[in-house]
């Protein structure tokens, strides 16, 4: 493993810094009381102490011949169970692992859940890591627009000859585990295999892999993450993973593996309280954001935001983060704390990583579709946003960001997700709604989701086009038609697939 030795530590500078952290301490919420019990358990965290290629959305194969190949592996991954159809087990990932020599074995791993903030903070990590001259690989899901987007190496997804490739090699080993269980491999499950195959051949230093679902029986979970990432949990996937946040995270909790560094972002009390008994039962270490690490300031800037992070080492000052909305500064804090912990500062040794390289890979990120500007004039910004707290953190982020003086939504949701509640979150900021459907089979029709926006904004500003071309010209008209609304702008959001549409209508990819 390459690893840039990083700038010695000055204890003299942490004294000094201790005023401005206790803010972050102060602003914690109210703890139970049952925590510190939890904690005295737990060993605790307290510090003593050139970037990837831009990740872009990759188009279509321009090789008739390579996309011809890639739309038949695509089909044929889709032949299969479905993302939303899960049978909560390791069985048979573990059953494919085996047979192609664990291959999730041959480098060590950060592993990342959560129910917001799990991508974006995985580009971060990717990011970060990369800067320090090891070879990433990344695996996120879902994807915005390509599939390819999924498995990522050197901060770049996979080309589509590749993808094909390591399908086709695993393909076989498939088909042998298929025969020998009661279910087929998921759509989920054969990709995990492939992302794993795939990062042992180039081969990486490292894997940055994000769960498709939960945490225990996620089908990425036959690795051992030397770091586990928590993102905030919230509640989403409610019939899959439970109906409150400690249910939740009870799941979640399973990517913690004995002796792992736990990097922990704020929670509900009650998650918070399942984690850190799972840290305890392991013997596992935890660094709490509002604790040990967190976000001392912010500001915003042109094209994104300024921020101090406070790490598991020390300071790191004028951080310019591409990304908007307070979400992102502390999906950042998040990453730079697992990156630490990764080269084992604040546990092994008191050191602090190089500022520099800090800030060109902060610098360097990109997450399509979390706030992405796509077009000016007016301004139209994608998010995918899905559930209530991905929506809560879209809206402060577009408010905070753009200050529109008149902001029209256009919102294409998933059947399965609290609509209600998403559109409830948006509706402070929203002048008016455009609501429409995405492709998926998945879509809410948009005249059922026109009956919960009208129970949530009035009839007077809810427009309906189910057609997702009809309702970006309607909602680009919307903001363009009076002149004393000249800040007017769009938000789309709902779904990623609604936001991977609206960003190839809009010329992206």
């Amino acid at each position: 493993m390459s690893e840039q030795q990083p700038e010695s530590f000055d204890e003299h500078d942490e004294h000094d810094e201790t005023d401005e952290f206790d803010a972050i301490v102060d602003a914690e919420t109210d703890r139970d009381p049952d925590l510190a019990v939890i904690e005295a358990g737990s060993r605790t965290l307290r510090t003593q102490a050139g970037p990837p290629q831009g990740d872009q959305v990759p188009a279509r194969p321009a090789d008739p011949e390579v996309d011809k190949a890639l739309r038949e592996v695509e089909q044929e991954l889709a032949s299969r169970w479905g993302e939303t159809k899960l049978e909560p087990s390791v069985s048979r990932i573990a059953a494919l692992m085996d047979v192609l020599g664990e291959p999730q074995r041959a480098y060590p791993s950060i592993h990342i859940t959560g129910t917001n903030g799990k991508t974006s903070t995985a580009r971060m990590i990717e990011a970060l890591l990369g800067a320090f001259e090891l070879r990433t690989g990344r695996y996120t899901s879902p994807h915005v627009q390509s599939i390819t987007e999924r498995i990522s190496l050197d901060g770049a997804p996979m080309d589509p000859e590749r993808f094909v490739a390591t399908y086709h090699d695993i393909k076989p080993y498939v088909e042998m585990v298929d025969s020998s269980q009661e279910y087929r491999l998921s759509f989920f499950e054969v990709l995990t295999g492939m992302a794993y195959a795939a990062f042992a051949d180039a081969p990486v230093d490292v894997a940055v892999v994000e769960v498709g679902m939960g945490g225990s029986w996620d089908a990425t979970n036959v690795i051992d993450g030397s770091v586990a990432v928590i993102t905030p949990i919230d509640l989403d996937h409610t019939d899959r993973l439970g109906s409150t946040a400690a249910e939740i995270a009870t799941e979640k909790a399973g990517v913690i593996k004995g002796g792992a560094t736990v990097i922990l972002a704020q929670q509900p009390v009650d998650a918070a309280q399942v984690m850190l008994k799972k840290a305890v039962e392991v013997d596992a270490t935890v660094a709490r954001e509002g604790m040990e690490f967190g976000v001392v300031s912010r500001e915003v800037a042109v094209g994104g935001q300024l921020l101090t992070l406070r790490g598991l080492g020390s300071e790191y000052e004028e951080v310019f983060l591409p990304l908007y909305g307070a979400h992102q500064a502390h999906n950042a804090a998040v990453a730079l704390a697992a990156v630490e912990a990764f080269f084992g500062i604040g546990s092994q040794h008191a050191r602090t990583l190089d500022l520099d390289t800090v800030r060109t890979a902060f610098a360097s990120v990109v997450s399509p579709g979390r706030l992405e500007v796509v077009r000016r004039s007016p301004t139209v910004v994608l998010d995918a946003a899905h559930n209530p707290a991905g929506a809560r953190a879209a809206a402060d982020g577009v408010t905070e960001a753009f200050g529109f003086s008149r902001l029209i939504g256009v919102v294409g949701a998933s059947g399965d997700k609290d609509v209600k509640g998403l559109l409830e979150a948006f509706e402070p900021v929203f002048t008016e709604i455009v609501v429409t459907q995405n492709s998926s089979h998945r879509a809410m029709a948009a005249d059922e989701l026109a009956a919960v926006a009208v129970e949530v904004f009035g009839d007077e500003r809810v427009v309906v086009e189910p057609r997702l071309d009809d309702a970006l010209e309607t909602a680009i008209t919307l903001a363009e038609e009076e002149a004393e609304y000249a800040g007017a702008g769009v938000l789309v959001t709902g779904s990623v697939i609604t936001v991977g549409e609206a960003r190839l209508l809009m010329g992206r990819g």
